[in-house]
Order: structure tokens, then C-alpha cells, then sequence
């Protein structure tokens, strides 16, 4: 790939030791971007490949994996350098050894838990972001608000059904979230939830253990908001381990809203996947619209 020694250069830049790409392998698991590690001069990187216009997302990716390292609570992948040139855009990562130590058991699963809990406790000003990014390969607003039900309705759900009207999905879809969006209110009767630090996109595909077996998240779609809506993602996919969500809940317990809140904070990500894989989704996804709206009948 003509781009290795100009990445090469910045990786060297970057760390101040000498880097030559000896060797690239390709690694799978993403959908997104092309995936390799690369070794030279006795080091190894992760690095993400992708069009030149993907630049500002590697940009917001880095942005964001700093901010959860810089929170001090859970390990996530050091950012190197980002950057491109008229053919990719790269972003280069530590590259974190996975698989080994305790990260299959119950412990692993456990430190998980609470190093999410712990995460979420760091807080801002407000909800939102300083910049923008994605939710996979569709943008993700974070314009800053003081009023989180305005932000979801806003941000979240009202642009992923723009979209998704966009995309030629109207009739039923549209008039009942559009319905919903106004009924917002009565999801919260408590007002406004606590504005945590976000990983944003915690589905079972985003963590890992390394060689300690201490868990690593990466891939964030980092924001601040309500923290519950790490929590339902993570059991949007199958759901993660019962001791995660123990170790979770002893550390920060969630109230019994929250019960009904999950169908709402996972229905933008399936609405998300309806605008990025297609129709497959569009009966959840009426489905879940449906659901909520019976709760407040």
C-alpha cells in the first residue's frame, strides 16, 4: 500500500523512535474501515484505513479514546497519529495484545462492570460533545445542550428518523416517532438524568481483555449523556455477561425506569441500522416505537 512509509514517517514523528513497516498483516472484525497491524523495529501498531474523507471521523475516534484514557478508569487503545493524503486516510493505535489472562471469566467480566460504572461517574457541563462523530459509518450530532429529553428528540431519535425518511422508510414509522418524540417527557419523570462520560457504541464487539486479562473498549461513539444508554446497548446484541451487569449495578445502581427507558435508547441504534444495512430492521424497529407508546397510554 503506497501510503506505509508516509505512516511509517508520522509513527516515528509521533514517538520519537525510529519505525519502518516490515511487516502488514489484515485483521477482520470491522465493517468500516480496512484493519492491519503492522511491526517494524521491534514495535507493532493497530492502523485503520480508509477513504481520504474519513479523516475527520479517525480525528473524532482519536478525540475520543483520549478522552476515556484521560478519565482514568478503563483501558482504551493510546491514539499515535491520524492523518491522509489523496488516496486513505489512516488512523494509527497502541496495539493492545488481546485474548489471554482472566478476561473469559467472571472476573474479567466483573472489572468490566465497574470500570464502566466508574466511567460513567465522570461528568461535564452538559450533554453532548465538543465535536461531532459517528455511530458507525452514519454522523452522530453532539451538538452541547443544557436539557437531555431536547437532545435525544433532537440529536438522536428525530435525526436518525430524518434519515431514515430519507431513505424512502415514511408511512407508520414516521408519524408514530413522531408521535413519541413528543411524549418524551414522560420517560423522565424524575427530569433530567446525571450527564456522564459515554462509550457510546458498547456492544459486545467493541470490548475485549488483554494479556492480564484487564478489559479494553475501543471503537467509542463518545459523548456525554444519560448513562443508561451504555447499559441498554450492551444488551441490544446478545447481552454481556451476568456478572458485568452485577459488578455494574453494585458500583451504580440503575433505577426501575430504566426498564422501559432501554427500548427507548436502543431504538435509535436500530433505527441506525435501518439507514445503514436496510429494511431487515424496519419491523423492530415499528415494533419498539409501538412498545413505547404503550407504556404511556
Amino acid at each position: 500500500m503506497q501510503s506505509w512509509p508516509e505512516i511509517a514517517a508520522q509513527i516515528s514523528h509521533s514517538t520519537g523512535a525510529p519505525f519502518t513497516v516490515q511487516t502488514t498483516s489484515p485483521l477482520g472484525g470491522g465493517c468500516i474501515n480496512q484493519a492491519y497491524r503492522i511491526e517494524g523495529n521491534g514495535q507493532r501498531f493497530f492502523v485503520k484505513l480508509n477513504s481520504p474523507e474519513c479523516l475527520s471521523m479517525f480525528e473524532a475516534e482519536a478525540a475520543g479514546l483520549q478522552e476515556i484514557r484521560n478519565s482514568r478508569t478503563l483501558r482504551a487503545p493510546a491514539p499515535i497519529c491520524w492523518s491522509g493524503n489523496t488516496s486513505a486516510a489512516w488512523l494509527v493505535l497502541e496495539y493492545v495484545e488481546m485474548g489471554g489472562g482472566s478476561g473469559g471469566s467472571n472476573s474479567g467480566a466483573s472489572a468490566l462492570g465497574e470500570g464502566l460504572a466508574a466511567m460513567h461517574h465522570v461528568s461535564s457541563g452538559g450533554y453532548g460533545w465538543i465535536r461531532n462523530n459517528t455511530i458507525g459509518a452514519t454522523p452522530q450530532v453532539n451538538a452541547p445542550s443544557s436539557n437531555w429529553i431536547d437532545f435525544w428528540r433532537k440529536h438522536r431519535l428525530g435525526y436518525q428518523l430524518q434519515l431514515a425518511k430519507a431513505n424512502g422508510y415514511s408511512g407508520r414509522l414516521q408519524t408514530q416517532g413522531e408521535r413519541l418524540m413528543g411524549e418524551l417527557d414522560r420517560f423522565f419523570p424524575d427530569g433530567q438524568p446525571a450527564v456522564s462520560l459515554l462509550h457510546g457504541d458498547l456492544w459486545s464487539g467493541n470490548y475485549n481483555f488483554d494479556e492480564t486479562g484487564q478489559p479494553v473498549i475501543f471503537d467509542p461513539a463518545l459523548y456525554y449523556g444519560d448513562r443508561e444508554t451504555d447499559i441498554a446497548m450492551t444488551e441490544l446484541f446478545g447481552g454481556f455477561p451476568g456478572s458485568f451487569y452485577a459488578a455494574y449495578r453494585a458500583a451504580y445502581p440503575l433505577d426501575a425506569g430504566y426498564a422501559t427507558r432501554k427500548t427507548l435508547y436502543n431504538l435509535y441504534h436500530i433505527l441506525n441500522h435501518l439507514n445503514l444495512f436496510g429494511r431487515g430492521y424496519l419491523s423492530q424497529a415499528e415494533q419498539m416505537i409501538g412498545r413505547l407508546l404503550g407504556e404511556i397510554r
